[in-house]
């Protein structure tokens, strides 16, 4: 795949950017848009998000390939972080590294106005994400979480109690 090197402008206004929701059941919701793969950047991600009071944008997760940064931009909220919580607000910095459950992590919106905050990560592929809570892992490859999802060749996501032994099934 070739990169488009046509000139274009490297800034983006926040306020000007196009919030799309995204939405499951009643504990997630957010309104996100993309930053960074419009401006260019193909091993950067980037992407703000508002979060309802009251919800998350995602269940608890780790990534074992891509670290994260959460930059705080309004609101208050928590972030759960390995067996620990940690009160965010605006102004404030979260860095969560790729890892196991130890780095698995998740910002709540826990004030009365939307915690909003810009996600940024490498973009690392192929991609394995573990959910504690749920006991499932999700592979991603072609693409990484947050990527082009055209290009994503692989997205399942499985329960660690559907594991196999690693030769069943190669039985000449």
């Amino acid at each position: 795949m070739t990169q488009d090197h046509t000139p274009r402008n490297p800034v983006v206004t926040l306020d000007d950017l196009d919030l799309s929701p995204q939405t499951h059941g009643t504990r997630f919701h957010a309104a996100m848009a993309a930053i960074a793969a419009p401006l260019g950047a193909g091993h950067l991600g980037a992407r703000l998000v508002e979060v309802p009071p009251g919800k998350a944008a995602w269940p608890f997760h780790a990534h074992h390939a891509n670290d994260e940064i959460f930059v705080i931009l309004a609101g208050t909220g928590e972030l759960r972080f390995g067996a620990d919580r940690y009160p965010v607000a605006a102004g404030m910095v979260a860095v969560c590294p790729a890892g196991g459950a130890e780095t698995a992590h998740q910002l709540i919106a826990t004030g009365t106005a939307p915690l909003r905050y810009i996600a940024v990560s490498t973009m690392r592929e192929p991609e394995v994400m573990t959910y504690p809570d749920s006991g499932k892992l999700t592979v991603f490859a072609g693409a990484a979480p947050g990527g082009d999802k055209a290009r994503r060749r692989v997205a399942a996501s499985f329960r660690a109690t559907d594991a196999v032994d690693y030769w069943e099934g190669e039985e000449a």
